[in-house]
């Protein structure tokens, strides 16, 4: 069977990438990575919640603690407040530096121990935050540099099948192949219950808004 190694961060996104990988055939091999950011048990939970739903024939749990220490993001620094007023323009404060060239990196090396032929990572360009690192144009750089950084006869493509598509159309493509959104977490700020003002709060509830559909998650306002 074709393997795929599936990126899953907790969120709707990546559940719902790793959700389609699943449906074209793929054995799923998950993998998650605890950074140090704020809701990092929450994001953990509903990671093996969907691993399970998966039935993933592998799953990888790695600690990544130097984002902490490198800070300069609100996700991974306590002194640097998570933006409620809204989306901001250009790249927000919620960016961590290159943190998907990081985790793609440690995603090929997994794939490549596993022969495994596709990444899938759950990046939205058009309807994201503002982060650099979630663009159609940057992900296939780094999936030429992985393919030249290892052995001849891995061939590895990386899959982002939600790239171009809007939070509305990723809440109804959820709905439709079942994908369970009670084990999904996109807050950046709290774990007990969503805070409902974050820019991720905001993207997601705007998404289930438009696609008339109820969010199964719990918000605080």
């Amino acid at each position: 069977m074709k393997k795929a190694v599936c990126i899953i961060s907790g969120g709707m996104d990546s559940a719902v990438a790793a959700a389609l990988a699943k449906r074209e055939g793929y054995e799923i091999i998950a993998v998650h990575f605890n950074y140090g950011q704020r809701t990092e048990g929450k994001e953990l939970e509903c990671f093996r919640r969907l691993t399970q739903d998966l039935e993933a024939a592998e799953h990888y749990e790695i600690d990544l603690p130097f984002f902490s220490q490198i800070g300069a993001s609100a996700l991974t620094d306590p002194s640097i407040e998570v933006p409620t007023e809204g989306i901001e323009a250009g790249v927000p404060v919620t960016y961590v530096p290159f943190r998907n060239g990081i985790f793609l990196s440690i995603a090929a090396a997994i794939a490549e121990k596993h022969g495994a032929e596709a990444i899938v990572i759950g990046v939205v360009e058009e309807d994201s935050s503002g982060y650099p690192d979630c663009r159609e144009s940057y992900i296939r750089a780094m999936e030429r540099a992985i393919n030249l950084g290892t052995k001849e006869e891995t061939r590895i493509h990386i899959e982002m099948p939600l790239v171009h598509l809007k939070k509305s159309e990723i809440v109804s493509t959820a709905l439709e192949i079942g994908v369970d959104l009670s084990h999904t977490w996109s807050c950046y700020r709290d774990e007990e219950e969503a805070c409902g003002v974050c820019d991720s709060c905001r993207l997601r509830l705007q998404g289930f808004e438009e696609a008339g559909a109820k969010d199964p998650i719990r918000y605080r306002r």
